[in-house]
């Protein structure tokens, strides 16, 4: 039997409340958000479902992954761009949902409500198109700590390093940012070899 956490009724990722309920309230959204979070600010990678969802007027993964390429790179691209790449982060996005319209019965949740145990849940999110290990990591640091989800074994695949699972408020979401800031900077500092 699962049990559930409490769940937080919004992330603090954007700054916009509309936006973070969304993101704690639709699991859709939120990993677009993580597929959009990649050379953007985490405000502007995890504002864009709420974005996305204004501009197509829903946030539905088989819709969104039958739409007419053209037309989704049109939507991305409208002033102001949902991300930095928007035909790039367009055709990803799409790809995204087509897989979650085609494997997950169009319901994103499903990949982590019937996943077997914490490893199964972990071989879910890799399958996805665009998430890596990283991505992975942030994705089961958010629904553990931030969204009450518990499969069996979670507790051993938590990373042990700050995620955006560890960030509860608009100062622990700066702390973050200035943490990682600070890491890519000593990263860069010791030069080519230690980012291999």
């Amino acid at each position: 039997m699962r049990t559930m956490l409490k769940a937080d009724d919004r992330l603090h990722l954007t700054g916009n409340e509309a936006a973070d309920r969304l993101l704690a309230a639709e699991p859709l959204a939120l990993l677009i958000g993580f597929a959009l979070d990649q050379q953007v600010t985490v405000q502007k990678a995890f504002s864009g479902p709420f974005e996305l969802r204004e501009r197509l007027g829903h946030l539905d993964a088989a819709r969104i992954g039958a739409m007419d390429p053209a037309e989704l790179d049109r939507v991305f691209r409208d002033r102001p761009a949902l991300h930095r790449f928007p035909g790039s982060m367009a055709a990803k996005v799409q790809e995204l949902c087509r897989v979650i319209g085609s494997s997950y019965g169009n319901d994103a949740g499903r990949i982590w409500r019937e996943a077997a145990d914490a490893h199964a849940l972990r071989a879910r999110l890799l399958a996805l198109p665009g998430f890596g290990e990283m991505k992975v990591n942030g994705v089961v640091a958010v629904l553990a700590r931030r969204l009450g989800v518990a499969v069996p074994g979670i507790d051993e695949i938590l990373p042990t390093h700050p995620t955006l699972g560890d960030v509860d408020s608009a100062q622990a979401l700066a702390d973050y940012q200035a943490g990682k800031r600070a890491h890519k900077a000593e990263l860069r500092a010791k030069g080519p070899a230690s980012r291999v």
